[in-house]
């Protein structure tokens, strides 16, 4: 990805200012590690008359893979490939994005210690972005950055030169040219339009992206003619986020219009009287009626098979009636992370005694498994691809046996409740698949019958009259005769 940044000057306001605003020497070519790649700072050229900076960003497209949480939504081969095969390294993105507000993040926030009067000063700047993804096409990139006092040329990249008939891609050379505008301003038009356009993000939005979008635009984008689509696009259409930005923007331009501070038009309700109880997260939910399971069951030694990052084993060790938790994972990443939240290299000798994590595939028999009172499969068998459930069925109810077992697993019907979740995708990009409740308890029924075990069904989370609960759990139970035929080969 590459981004150049150039102004003009003269003898008294020389364009090598540029370099005090970026906190970047002209003379020296930089470069600054990011969480995707390395980014590279240097200036083509540097004069009184004329400066350039430029970033270049080399994206280590594998490393970037490794980071992700999967193969795509349903792990389909396509989505898989589209993972390695894409235009991460050239086109600009978030990526760029990200670099740009981290490698000159005192230039966005318009401060210059050598020369605190030059972060105030309009200045004649021009930005290119020689290939930037433009979902909406020339049009939208002219809506887009016209209004903030832009001279905009974006030219569409053909296909293939040398078939024109071909037409064009979705890329276009962007040239960007104005005499108004700070270079902290136009760093941040640069934040949050250029994702914007790409119409994506390489990362998880959350709450926080709000505050990040708010600070970005402020000054400019509670009075932008595209404001909502900006919102709706910098948030990746997360509607709850979405409306929640819309609202603070209005306030700002209300308070504006006003010439009052936000403070002074939101005042409707004090805080301390607000009483509204925010919603228990699903996953604490799903830990709450695990817990409630086991304790219903009276189980003391306790698998949790699949335990990723050790949120559950963690909720289990605060429990003293849980006399021996093992966590086991396939991954190793996964394991050092719960390793971690747990604190295992503190912990007191009494209580590490009662922990163990080790590495192991659900796919296959393990005589470390056998023995346990309970085993937890909390959200993993939908991780697997439908042909290698028997092969887990027969490791945990065949060969290990415990007494209880607890399997929870996302209920697809009510998927349809969830409005950030677009139509006919699953909830995870890994997921395999989600089932119905019908397609669950015929599951669960085949392998309590077939491996002797008595099985119940609970709703966990609100259970929605028409769609059911979000989480389907199951509570597997050996029944007598296969108990006591247990303990006679035990005492055998």
């Amino acid at each position: 990805m590459f981004l150049t940044i150039s102004t003009r000057g003269d003898a008294a306001h020389p364009a090598t200012d540029l370099g005090y605003l970026l906190h970047k020497h002209p003379d020296k070519a930089q470069k600054f590690s990011t969480s995707y790649g390395t980014a590279h700072v240097f200036y083509p050229e540097a004069d009184d008359q004329l400066c350039t900076a430029a970033l270049l960003l080399e994206i280590d497209t594998v490393a970037l893979v490794r980071r992700g949480k999967g193969k795509g939504r349903g792990g389909a081969p396509d989505a898989a490939l589209a993972q390695y095969v894409n235009d991460r390294p050239y086109a600009a993105s978030s990526l760029l994005a990200v670099a740009l507000s981290g490698v000159f993040s005192s230039a966005v926030r318009g401060v210059c210690a050598a020369r605190p009067e030059l972060p105030g000063q309009a200045r004649p700047l021009r930005v290119e972005v020689p290939a930037l993804p433009a979902r909406g096409g020339p049009d939208l990139v002219h809506r887009l950055f016209e209004p903030l006092g832009w001279t905009v040329s974006a030219v569409p990249v053909p296909l293939d030169s040398e078939f024109p008939e071909w037409g064009d891609s979705r890329y276009v050379r962007l040239v960007l040219e104005s005499e108004k505008l700070t270079l902290a301003e136009a760093l941040r038009h640069l934040y949050v339009l250029l994702p914007v356009l790409d119409d994506a993000k390489h990362y998880w939005v959350s709450s926080d992206e709000v505050d990040k979008l708010l600070r970005a635009g402020e000054g400019w984008l509670p009075g932008h003619p595209e404001q909502r689509l900006i919102t709706t696009r910098y948030l990746t259409r997360r509607w709850s986020l979405t409306r929640q930005a819309t609202e603070r923007l209005e306030l700002v331009r209300l308070a504006e219009a006003d010439d009052s501070e936000v403070e002074e038009i939101d005042n409707a309700v004090a805080e301390e009287t607000e009483t509204e109880e925010k919603p228990t997260p699903l996953a604490v939910r799903r830990r709450d009626a695990i817990l409630a399971a086991l304790h219903a069951h009276g189980a003391a030694r306790v698998l949790d098979l699949g335990c990723g990052e050790g949120q559950l084993v963690q909720a289990l060790l605060k429990d003293a009636r849980f006399t021996e938790i093992v966590g086991v994972d396939v991954s190793v990443r996964a394991l050092t992370i719960a390793s971690r939240r747990l604190k295992l290299d503190r912990m007191g000798e009494r209580q590490a005694s009662r922990v163990t994590l080790f590495q192991g595939s659900l796919a296959y028999t393990d005589k470390r498994l056998k023995g346990y009172d309970a085993a937890v499969l909390s959200e993993v068998i939908e991780h697997l691809d439908l042909p290698r459930l028997p092969a887990l069925e027969y490791a945990v109810f065949g060969a290990a046996r415990p007494r209880t077992v607890l399997v929870t697993t996302p209920n697809v019907e009510y998927n349809v409740r969830w409005e950030t979740l677009p139509a006919g995708h699953v909830r995870h990009r890994d997921h395999r698949f989600e089932w119905t409740r019908e397609e669950f308890r015929a599951w669960a029924d085949a392998v309590a019958e077939r491996h002797g075990y008595d099985v119940e069904f609970v709703s966990v989370g609100p259970d929605d009259p028409e769609v059911g609960p979000p989480t389907q759990m199951a509570v597997f139970e050996m029944n007598t005769a296969d108990m006591t035929t247990e303990k006679e080969a035990k005492a055998a």
